[in-house]
């Protein structure tokens, strides 16, 4: 097998044109309505993703042209916003069920939040354990993740299920098993592109929420760059809406 930038460019858009065909067949629909509702009733979409996947929830919460009431949840939530201390933030801790409790209990929740959890493998502790809280609590679950790869993998949070098995909405990130989609050598891959499809599935949730508020006759609450004239001034605006309900930090 080659490995070149075009067999790289093949590989991402034949998935982001059967993303965007399964978004055009109503495929996102339950997901875009989920999140509506939860806008509508003074809710905020709450986005958690560990490792690689955090940057699905950066597109989610508080980037231009992104929906205002988001907030995105991360790990080291429990040293900023809890007791931790800072050494308790090494790479294996996205596995660790035990965080949970203190990751949800650093986090601002109100009853009409909506939850999108993104995973590629859908199994470590602190992802399912966040959407099982999520679900007991009340609140709806789109997960983003590769059905391919988590049918593969064994569950790591003692429930023995997947982020899959639990979501309201499931959408698949078209990712292969192990991410990489080029050969480079016997049993060697590159190419990973899960974080393309993902940050695709974000912009595409984002747009069918905001055209399903405009199309309500609501000005959707967008933001815009903070680099244009006016923009900070449009953006404090409408975060006031929602102060001490999402979180903007570094």
């Amino acid at each position: 097998m080659t490995a070149s930038p075009s067999d790289l460019l093949r590989e991402a858009q034949t998935r982001l044109e059967r993303l965007t065909a399964q978004a055009e067949a109503g495929d996102l629909d339950r997901a875009i309505a989920l999140l509506t509702e939860a806008i509508r009733d003074g809710g905020v979409i709450q986005a958690f993703g560990t490792g690689h996947s955090e940057a699905f929830a950066m597109e989610i919460a508080g980037r231009a042209g992104g929906l205002i009431p988001t907030n995105r949840i991360a790990l080291r939530d429990i040293v900023l916003h809890g007791s931790r201390p800072a050494e308790v933030l090494t790479g294996s801790l996205e596995r660790e069920p035990w965080v949970v409790e203190e990751l949800m209990a650093a986090t601002p929740v109100n009853p009409a939040d909506a939850f999108v959890i993104a995973s590629n493998s859908g199994v470590n502790g602190s992802i399912v354990g966040v959407a099982l809280w999520a679900k007991e609590h009340g609140h709806p679950v789109i997960a983003v993740t590769s059905l391919e790869h988590t049918s593969r993998v064994e569950p790591k949070h003692p429930s023995g299920k997947r982020l899959s098995e639990i979501a309201d909405v499931v959408i698949d990130n078209l990712a292969p098993y192990g991410d990489s989609t080029l050969e480079i050598a016997e049993g060697i891959g590159a190419g990973a592109i899960s974080s393309i499809t993902a940050a695709f599935i974000a912009q595409l949730l984002t747009l069918g929420v905001s055209r399903a508020i405009a199309d309500g006759g609501e000005t959707p609450p967008l933001y815009i760059s903070a680099n244009i004239p006016g923009g900070d001034e449009h953006n404090s605006a409408l975060e006031d809406r929602y102060r001490d309900r999402i979180r903007r930090g570094a």
